[in-house]
């Protein structure tokens, strides 16, 4: 059990207990001294490693593969992150980073909050390793405070206390996190196997006996689309909004 500033979960990530020091050691060769490190730079190894866990998944991101990426020995990265867990450190800095937290004061609190969650979804969509990171990595870093204050300011000036607000902000995180998560599609196969594989689960509720389940034959093409992700995020934007809206009506009186 690891109680987190999103909240109390139950988590597992190979990745985040790994260590850069084990992959070190295993692949390591010696140091080719200060011209080698002077070809890196912290931002670099970030920017490559997000790459790297992007294109291959977090335990795809080793020090060996990320050593070979930036042409030089493993060793070499010790400079900037002495273990994989601070690395991951770094990548989960990243992604907050490009979170855009500026809002308009003179805009209604409900816009400020769906800007917010938009601006988190676009950077999680634009990383397919972000939404592992957030889930496993507990974050203290500049940026990460710096949207968490927003984010409350906004729901405070709304007129919820720091309870409520505590809760929302941390409700609008796992919004975010889930619809990436589960977006409609299978990224891993093709057009045309997806095409297929949504016709047979289709055809599943289609032909299921409309007496008794009338619903679901009316819906089953809807119900197994995947060819409409804005959809999806529009839906679920608006009804996060829609409830914390409802919410902030109920709890003023």
């Amino acid at each position: 059990m690891t109680c987190t500033a999103y909240g109390c979960q139950v988590t597992s990530s190979s990745a985040s207990s790994a260590q850069l020091g084990a992959d070190a050691d295993a692949d390591a060769e010696p140091a080719r001294g200060d011209g080698e490190r002077a070809k890196l730079s912290k931002s670099a190894v970030v920017d490559r490693a997000m790459q790297l866990a992007d294109a291959t998944g977090l335990d795809g991101l080793t020090i060996r593969k990320l050593a070979q990426e930036l042409g030089v020995t493993p060793m070499a990265l010790y400079w900037h992150f002495r273990s994989k867990d601070e690395l991951l450190d770094g990548l989960t800095e990243r992604v907050w980073s490009e979170i855009d937290i500026d809002v308009d004061a003179a805009a209604p609190w409900t816009d400020q909050l769906r800007g917010l969650l938009e601006s988190l979804l676009r950077v999680l969509r634009a990383h397919p390793a972000a939404p592992a990171l957030l889930l496993n990595k507990e974050s203290a870093n500049e940026f990460f405070l710096r949207a968490t204050e927003t984010t409350l300011g906004v729901l405070r000036d709304a007129g919820f206390d720091p309870r409520y607000a505590s809760e929302i902000a941390r409700t609008a995180l796992w919004t975010g996190i889930t619809l990436v998560m589960s977006e409609p599609g299978i990224t891993s196969l093709d057009a045309d196997d997806r095409i297929e594989l949504q016709r047979r689960k289709q055809v599943v509720f289609a032909t299921l006996p409309p007496v008794r389940y009338p619903r679901l034959v009316e819906c089953a093409a809807p119900m197994t689309a995947c060819d409409d992700p804005e959809f999806h995020y529009q839906l679920g934007v608006d009804v996060f909004i829609a409830g914390v809206q409802a919410l902030a009506a109920r709890v003023s009186r």
